[in-house]
């Protein structure tokens, strides 16, 4: 198959291109700027120069591939519906390249999508009111091409995918908890998130290309309720400093960035169970917890990236 990706350099785009090419497809990657397009050569794809801003680029990508895999979603965070705006433009464009094709369009979004305080399954309507509801949108149009003969899906990452290089949300723990010297978790550290390996997932990208039926909600999670408290355990004894608790506006301060605070106070788990039997996808990589023990979270240059994407903000 030849599949269009777009978001093939970011976090967990390179995994998936290279999980397309060993799996024997042949991928074009979107490449906005030269740095792109030679990571994207190095990984063996071909590029297509554009952005996501541009629409023709997409759409010409889209018509030229028997399949496509929308991973790019970026813009300013303090505009959302800047944000969904552009989401959706590129998502409508995607899919008007392949409508009546009965190829497979793939699009993404996170499990925060869904209810927080119960585990939520892939048949749970996303929550208008969730932290990450600009993705609602995406995802809407993205399954609307169900009707228009593009055997669509959507795959909810969780917040946390984790591996080599991370620069997620854990790193931005990692990071707070060195610069104050306490690895500290908010109220008593039972709140659950998701987490998923970037190679898991980008089996599951993978998977849901060749196969997923139309209109398929898939949840990108390994592990459907990591508590954060044991998260912070684990980093204050790698680290050998204490372990606290702190309230939600402590936690604010200890991480010097208000954003973050809110994430890490809620409690989001979700079940995979469904997208595992449908798609037979079997995480097989080390779980968070084991991660922190052996991956390369605790290197200096994982603590010198985390504090230039993390940087402390007030307000």
């Amino acid at each position: 198959m030849h599949v269009f990706v777009t978001g093939g350099t970011g976090q967990t785009g390179p995994a998936i291109v290279r999980e397309l090419i060993e799996a024997g497809h042949r991928v074009t990657g979107l490449a906005r700027s030269d740095a792109s397009a030679a990571r994207l050569r190095a990984f063996g794809a071909t590029v297509l120069r554009g952005s996501t801003e541009d629409l023709d680029s997409l759409r010409a990508g889209a018509a030229h591939a028997d399949g496509v895999v929308h991973m790019a979603f970026g813009g300013d965070f303090a505009d959302p519906d800047d944000l969904i705006r552009r989401d959706c433009a590129a998502i409508a464009a995607l899919g008007d390249a392949l409508a009546g094709s009965g190829k497979p369009l793939v699009s993404t979004s996170g499990t925060l999508v869904t209810r927080a305080g119960r585990v939520s399954t892939e048949r749970d309507a996303a929550d208008p009111g969730s932290v990450a509801a600009f993705r609602i949108p995406g995802e809407r149009e993205c399954l609307r091409f169900a009707d228009r003969g593009v055997r669509c899906s959507v795959v909810r990452l969780a917040p946390t995918v984790h591996g080599p290089g991370d620069y997620g949300f854990v790193p931005a723990l990692i990071a707070a908890a060195r610069r104050v010297g306490v690895s500290a978790y908010i109220g008593d550290g039972a709140n659950r998130w998701p987490a998923v390996h970037r190679f898991d997932a980008a089996a599951l990208f993978r998977l849901a290309l060749e196969k997923a039926p139309a209109g398929s909600v898939l949840h990108g999670a390994a592990e459907g309720a990591v508590p954060i408290g044991a998260v912070a355990e684990r980093i204050g004894r790698i680290l050998g400093i204490p372990v606290a608790s702190l309230t939600l506006d402590q936690a604010r301060e200890h991480l010097g960035n208000p954003f973050l605070a809110t994430f890490f106070s809620l409690d989001v788990p979700v079940s995979s169970e469904h997208t595992q039997e449908l798609l037979g996808w079997r995480p097989r990589h080390p779980t968070l917890l084991a991660d922190l023990e052996s991956g390369d979270y605790f290197t200096p240059q994982a603590s010198i990236r985390a504090e230039e994407i993390w940087a402390p903000r007030r307000g």
